[in-house]
């Protein structure tokens, strides 16, 4: 056994060699695939939609860029890109084929299939050459990334010169009682949820223990400086429950 296979990771709660990951993160979303955008809705009271159009308002998306939306899974942030650049072209990426169906099902897809490209792939090793996009989103998905700092590595790779990288994921309120309200909630309803909505309460259960495990606000943008982005920066979202990191490829 060589020693990288030794290596373990974060799976939720649990620790698991490195090279299950992907393959157990594929199988939460092959599960909730036909019911993310619902769950979304429900485990944040659409507050979710407000982040993504926040997400929107700070990249400020111009006409006839090419956007890499990494996890992009449904779509939507692609959709509210295409929409906010006015032209312009989105390729969705995700490790999750059944994800990427159920977003080419959605009606925007329709409207913009001759701007848009569904590609399965892996945010670590992306199936694209260097210098290829002025924009790079993920959004909700590089917690459930193997090796976080690769993907961002990737992510610097596959960007122009100039070009834009941004980040939404849930984060860690800075305010401990606030934390542990949120954490009895996130604990003890959503999974159930799960359960009640999706017939799925283990899928559920890991999506909160990842966000748990993430890291904070700060080491995340130390993490995007080490990829080598500038002016990194971030901005917190609903006191800290969801962060927005931005950097750019200077």
């Amino acid at each position: 056994m060589t020693q990288s296979d030794d290596k373990t990771t974060h799976f939720g709660f649990d620790s698991i060699p490195e090279s299950e990951k992907a393959g157990r993160v594929r199988g939460v979303f092959n599960s909730v695939a036909s019911r993310y955008d619902v769950m979304n809705d429900l485990m944040s009271a659409g507050i979710h939609r407000i982040w993504k159009d926040a997400m929107m308002d700070w990249l400020a998306p111009r006409p006839g860029q090419k956007l890499l939306d990494v996890a992009g899974g449904t779509g939507d942030i692609s959709f509210r890109f295409l929409k906010r650049a006015g032209s312009g072209h989105a390729t969705v990426l995700d490790l999750t084929e059944p994800m990427l169906i159920e977003g080419q099902k959605r009606a925007e897809a329709e409207d913009m299939a001759a701007s848009l490209d569904w590609v399965v792939g892996d945010a670590m090793a992306l199936p694209f050459a260097d210098n290829t996009f002025d924009v790079y989103t993920i959004s909700f998905g590089i917690r459930n990334v193997t090796r976080p700092q690769e993907a961002l590595n990737e992510a610097f790779r596959v960007l122009r010169p100039g070009g834009r990288l941004m980040v939404l994921e849930f984060s860690q309120i800075p305010n401990d009682m606030l934390q542990k309200v949120y954490d009895l909630y996130s604990f003890n309803i959503i999974p159930e949820l799960g359960r009640i909505v999706a017939d799925d309460r283990d899928s559920y259960q890991y999506l909160v223990e990842s966000i748990r495990r993430f890291p904070d606000q700060d080491t995340f943008l130390s993490m995007i400086r080490e990829a080598g982005f500038g002016q990194a920066k971030y901005r917190n979202l609903s006191m800290g429950i969801a962060a927005l990191h931005s950097g750019w490829k200077i």
